[in-house]
């Protein structure tokens, strides 16, 4: 290596200056003289090696390389060069300061120690932009453990800086730091529990990004956009962002839309509530008129032959309308919209799809659909929910039926 040590001692020694005045500004003037060649050689570096990767990445399938580009880890690695010359040239530009040499020596190892941090965060970046490119892992909380590998990178680095700046081996320095684990273990808590949670998230997986949940403790309602060591963001339908610690997906209960998602239909659970009072057997005249409705006129000259083959094999006196087997009101109303449900265009017919009568309740007895829509987007389901129940509604008066209403009081 050059010997630069008193490369102008000499010179200001011929001069008339002193030696502690030579020696100043011998250090002054090699202090400068490497920090200007310490730049042009980083500033060549980095063209370089950010024209040279360019290249490469333009010849080569994989966008991985561009990601590296993007993430800037060739800049990062063209600090290495100006690093090692100031480390090798320290010594000599401070050879008559052993002080200020002792300082400046430590710290270009701890700026050495970040710079192969920041190296190392460059490429696990890389490692996460590119999964998330591949279908089969871009909804699974890959920023989880890249915070993970991160979090013990700086461990490992703090705790070398300080063993480099105290004069402190490094393994003695963590076998004392192993002494106040239980500390540790408190401050990271959170950590701790946020990465035991991912690992269990990923495994089981319970929670995809993308995927629509529910997390009612919380107010979250929407889509997952971000996975993270510590939180779990989700963007909720009026576009807030709801943060919730991901180790509640875990210790709490919450509702993951993505099985209806993935079922191919989303479901319809409504009902109108009829008051029994307009509930009735329908006599001659009543089936007449409902003949009319197409919807129901085979099932009811159907059900009609049936109930009266019955009623004469049973001796049925019809002069009291009650005895033997009758059609009601309510029961063809129930029949027209199962069959109106099943000609509708917007219903699954692959899914669960009936009319149920529900248990009676004080106002009425509940008439419920209970089907599932083809399409699941938000606003498209609520139009074909609309677009049921506005024909309901509008229907329920051709078979001499109310819905309740309750009727509020004037004040």
């Amino acid at each position: 290596m050059l010997n630069i040590k008193h490369i102008l001692f000499d010179f200001f020694i011929d001069k008339g200056l002193s030696e502690e005045t030579a020696s100043f500004l011998n250090m002054i003037a090699l202090l400068l003289g490497v920090i200007i060649v310490v730049f042009a050689i980083d500033y060549v570096t980095k063209r370089f090696l950010w024209r040279f990767s360019s290249a490469v990445a333009k010849r080569t399938k994989t966008n991985f390389d561009n990601i590296l580009i993007d993430n800037r880890l060739p800049r990062n690695v063209a600090h290495i060069v100006p690093l090692i010359i100031l480390i090798e040239f320290v010594p000599q530009i401070f050879t008559d300061f052993e002080f200020a040499e002792s300082i400046i020596a430590k710290t270009l190892k701890v700026i050495g120690i970040v710079l192969t941090i920041s190296i190392i965060r460059s490429i696990l970046k890389s490692i996460k932009d590119y999964l998330k490119t591949i279908t089969h892992y871009r909804d699974k909380p890959i920023d989880s453990y890249i915070q993970v590998f991160m979090i013990f990178a700086w461990l490992i680095g703090i705790f070398s800086g300080i063993a480099i700046l105290t004069g402190i081996s490094f393994f003695k320095f963590a076998t004392t730091l192993g002494a106040a684990s239980a500390i540790i273990i408190l401050i990271f808590k959170d950590t701790i529990l946020g990465f035991v949670a991912s690992i269990q998230v990923s495994i089981n997986d319970m929670v995809r990004i993308g995927d629509w949940i529910t997390f009612e403790k919380y107010g979250a309602d929407g889509d997952v956009i971000e996975i993270n060591l510590a939180t779990v963001k989700v963007q909720n339908w009026d576009k807030t962002i709801t943060t919730i610690p991901t180790y509640a997906l875990i210790s709490d209960s919450f509702k993951n839309w993505r099985g209806m998602q993935s079922s191919g239909g989303r479901r319809i659970k409504r009902s109108v509530i009829i008051k029994v009072s307009t509930i009735k057997f329908l006599e001659a005249e009543d089936i007449e008129k409902l003949k009319k409705i197409q919807l129901v006129s085979k099932y009811i000259e159907h059900k009609t032959k049936e109930i009266n083959k019955y009623n004469e094999a049973h001796g049925a006196d019809k002069s009291v309308l009650i005895n033997g087997v009758n059609l009601t009101n309510f029961g063809v109303f129930r029949k027209y919209l199962q069959t109106y449900i099943e000609n509708h265009s917007a219903i699954n017919k692959d899914m669960t799809l009936m009319v149920r009568q529900l248990e009676p309740t004080p106002q009425g007895i509940p008439m419920e659909i209970y089907a599932f829509s083809k399409d699941q987007k938000w606003e498209n389901y609520e139009f074909i929910i609309g677009d049921i129940f506005d024909h309901v509604l509008a229907a329920v008066k051709y078979f001499d039926l109310e819905i309740y209403e309750l009727a509020l009081g004037k004040h």
